[in-house]
């Protein structure tokens, strides 16, 4: 290969391309998952104790069956009686959202950015082949991505 001089160009000194990092390496692997069953105050609790916005929800196999954040928990406040406190009853089942959208453990950070900026979603799930729920990742992932690539 020549360059614009028309000389030879030692390949050596041209830097590898590098791949993006894989969903695997910034993904939160060891995720609080809740049950439709479970008290939705204790959803609350947990999401302020963790310091998350979100957690899936699975079924009796582990099966993701939904989504559960801290906007849905937000409804509690409309399914009281009017100046009343909030329904103290009720289980995620009632919430929780089924709108979700998940990516293979295999795919790397740029299929996710690309998840994130075309759509609204604020966390995916991260499945592997057999469609078994691994992990999550969220934007803030990639952004501890991209500042790890820059930083």
């Amino acid at each position: 290969m020549k360059n614009y001089q028309n000389k030879l160009v030692d390949k050596s000194q041209i830097p590898a391309k590098s791949e993006p990092p894989s969903v695997e390496e910034y993904m939160t692997k060891d995720l609080i998952t809740f049950k439709k069953d479970t008290d939705i105050n204790l959803v609350i609790k947990s999401l302020l104790e963790n310091r998350i916005s979100g957690a899936p929800v699975l079924d009796d196999h582990g099966k993701v069956v939904g989504l559960i954040d801290d906007k849905d928990c937000l409804q509690i406040l409309f399914g009281s009686v009017y100046n009343r406190l909030p329904t103290t009853s009720d289980t995620v089942s009632k919430y929780m959202s089924n709108v979700m959208k998940s990516i293979s453990v295999d795919q790397n950070i740029m299929d996710a950015a690309s998840v994130f900026v075309s759509t609204p979603y604020k966390r995916l799930m991260v499945e592997d082949e057999d469609g078994r729920l691994v992990g999550q990742i969220s934007r803030r992932d990639i952004l501890r991505a991209i500042h790890k690539m820059h930083g």
